[in-house]
């Protein structure tokens, strides 16, 4: 996928995986009461949200779902095609259930060989790609020191007191992707006629994740503009895949929502995927069993 944000610069082969079928639950009766200006709690430090973008898109609902989680409450994790005893994609439901998470979202854009991230990537003592690129965003948590760093932090690689030695040397576990919103808020895309499903990885002003999905087609920019005058306290962001490749799964408190992406600009421009795509790499949540 290929944009045209500021000082970012988008790169890199997208692996198509086939596709496997899984059923779409729970989405409607979700979206029966308006929650665009609520928070639906669902488990202690887990809240969901559905935003209606005020410009609406081309093509389908315009909502904009958000999953917010506290740090302190749930583990972040990753788990891929490489990751020890694993041997192939599924699909973010599929991942949620083999790996007993409780919501889960796209890792990030992934290599030709299906397998590899696009950018650097570690977690704990497992590297998936070793190497940095342009990307300038960076999403840390499994702190080293927890009395002194933050549980979860989104990190901008231009900004002159940031590195990413520094980030890894405080936290075990680091994700770079591209960027999307420059904290303390700022729209680092240009306007363009490229749009696409999206899914997305967030920090609120209060350090908490959110996962971030959207199945009409935005360009960045206007996703950026909706997200950052949504009221949620967005204050950084980053990019994790789009098309029908994008994926959020949530399973808590009575909700279970399997939602994916359809529409790519010059790869699949219409709103007809009725299902989710496996995918190489995942970000999951878990409950912590102490703080």
């Amino acid at each position: 996928m290929l944009g045209f944000p500021l000082n970012d610069v988008v790169s890199g082969f997208r692996w198509k995986a086939g596709l496997t079928f899984c059923l779409l639950l729970g989405w409607f009766s979700v979206l029966q009461a308006d929650t665009s200006r609520e928070w639906k709690v669902l488990a202690p430090g887990m809240e969901l949200r559905q935003l209606v973008a005020k410009l609406p898109g081309s093509v389908g609902d315009s909502r904009i779902t958000v999953l917010r989680i506290d740090p302190s409450l749930w583990q972040l994790e990753f788990v891929g095609v490489a990751s020890p005893g694993e041997k192939s994609s599924h699909t973010a439901r599929e991942w949620s259930a083999s790996h007993n998470f409780t919501a889960a979202i796209n890792a990030g854009m992934f290599d030709a060989d299906g397998r590899t991230h696009l950018g650097y990537l570690r977690y704990r003592g497992e590297v998936n790609n070793g190497k940095s690129n342009s990307y300038q965003s960076v999403a840390a948590f499994d702190p080293s020191d927890p009395k002194h760093s933050p549980g979860f932090r989104i990190f901008d690689l231009d900004d002159h007191s940031t590195a990413l030695p520094g980030i890894l040397k405080n936290y075990n576990s680091a994700v770079q992707n591209l960027r999307l919103i420059k904290r303390p808020g700022v729209n680092q895309w240009t306007r363009q006629s490229r749009k696409w499903s999206e899914a997305a990885l967030g920090e609120d002003n209060a350090g908490r994740i959110l996962f971030i999905f959207c199945r009409s087609p935005f360009s960045m920019h206007d996703l950026n503009r909706e997200l950052l005058s949504s009221g949620i306290g967005l204050v950084a962001a980053q990019h994790l895949e789009g098309g029908p490749e994008a994926q959020l799964y949530v399973n808590a408190g009575g909700v279970q929502l399997e939602m994916f992406g359809s529409y790519e600009t010059a790869f699949r421009e219409d709103d007809g995927n009725s299902i989710p795509w496996p995918v190489p790499n995942i970000l999951g949540v878990r409950p912590r069993t102490s703080k």
